[in-house]
């Protein structure tokens, strides 16, 4: 980002979260430290993944109507629970709430009733800036073969970011599935963006609004204040995940409101321990509850080196949620971020051998 674009980000960013304050009068407030740590002493140990069924390839796959696959979810979500999973984190999308509000709410109903009975609460992702920023409904295309999610599609689209008329429409969707489980107690919180200042991912830079980042740092604040509407009993969050978090006065503008609007605070990683003991250590002065929603990432951390996150995690009562799909058959999320098709001569579950 330019300094143009800096500046203009950083404005957007002070408005947005005067504005907040503002709106917030008729909301929930953010939850104090007190109430947020709270909130955590009632919880267990939360160790999960983020989740997917096998037979989809992306968010829309998993919900329509004619894909949404409750038996392979039983199924999936049973072998969860046989590994001691409690959680799993799970992407929505906009565009089934604006096809059937109605029967989106009974399959979100369904999926958590499915979770539950495993003993595992879910954590629901709003909204996604990451792959492919055209998303359509309807008949999804096959996963290419190699490639690191070849069909993951993003939320909003490009084209309802760029256009504001289109922010009514996913106003509606953020309170109506908020409001709908705002007290649910299989409902363990909302992400309300998944890497907001994603911008390019997976070759689609061409494709991206010009000033993407900028337009989703004016309507972050929104969502939060969207959802807090609701006054869920849940906390909300957005996890940071790049640029420097270890002083406040270096926080870029999206991480500045994720940190300053969440009740929680959660983060992605896919480093070494040691920068993940770093991370940790940066986030830890907010004094609020810290989870690791994304790790483990093949070629740039070795899986065998998870535990030794695991226990770094669990020794400062912190909560993990592997990054890797518990079932990827159609996201290849088990291929690394940049895996493109002859670029890697072996793969096995440990390591990638470059050509």
């Amino acid at each position: 980002m330019d300094i143009t674009n800096r500046l203009r980000a950083a404005l957007l960013a002070a408005l947005a979260l005067c504005g907040t304050a503002r709106a917030q009068m008729g909301s929930r407030p953010r939850w104090t430290e007190t109430q947020a740590n709270e909130w955590a002493s009632q919880q267990p140990w939360l160790v999960g993944s983020n989740y997917i069924p096998a037979t989809a390839i992306n968010e829309l796959e998993m919900w329509q109507p004619e894909t949404f696959d409750p038996s392979r979810i039983d199924k999936e979500l049973a072998w969860a629970q046989s590994i001691g999973l409690n959680t799993v984190r799970v992407f929505l999308h906009d565009l089934p709430w604006q096809q059937d509000p109605s029967g989106f709410k009974k399959r979100i109903d369904t999926f958590l009733a499915i979770a539950d009975k495993h003993h595992i609460r879910s954590l629901l992702v709003l909204f996604d800036s990451c792959w492919d920023p055209n998303p359509k409904l309807g008949v999804q295309r096959d996963p290419k073969p190699g490639i690191h999610n070849s069909g993951w599609v993003q939320s909003p689209g490009a084209g309802a970011l760029a256009d504001t008329t289109q922010y009514p429409r996913l106003e509606v969707y953020v309170k109506g599935v908020v409001g709908a489980f705002a007290h649910d107690k299989r409902v363990l919180g909302w992400d309300v963006w998944n890497e907001p200042d994603a911008n390019g991912l997976g070759n689609y830079k061409q494709m991206e609004p010009k000033d993407k980042v900028v337009l989703v740092l004016a309507l972050l604040p929104k969502v939060y204040d969207w959802a807090r509407s609701m006054r869920p009993t849940q906390p909300l969050t957005s996890g940071v995940w790049k640029n420097d978090w270890s002083d406040p006065k270096k926080l870029e503008p999206m991480a500045k409101v994720q940190i300053e609007m969440s009740d929680i605070l959660s983060f992605h990683n896919y480093g070494k321990p040691d920068e993940f003991k770093e991370r940790v250590a940066s986030l830890e002065q907010y004094h609020r509850p810290i989870i690791c929603t994304e790790y483990m990432a093949r070629a740039r951390s070795v899986v065998s080196r998870s535990p030794t996150q695991r226990w770094h995690a669990l020794q400062h009562g912190r909560s993990v949620v592997h990054q890797r799909n518990y079932s990827c058959k159609m996201t290849r999320t088990r291929h690394v971020f940049d895996h493109r098709a002859g670029e890697y001569l072996v793969y096995s579950p440990d390591e990638i051998i470059p050509r």
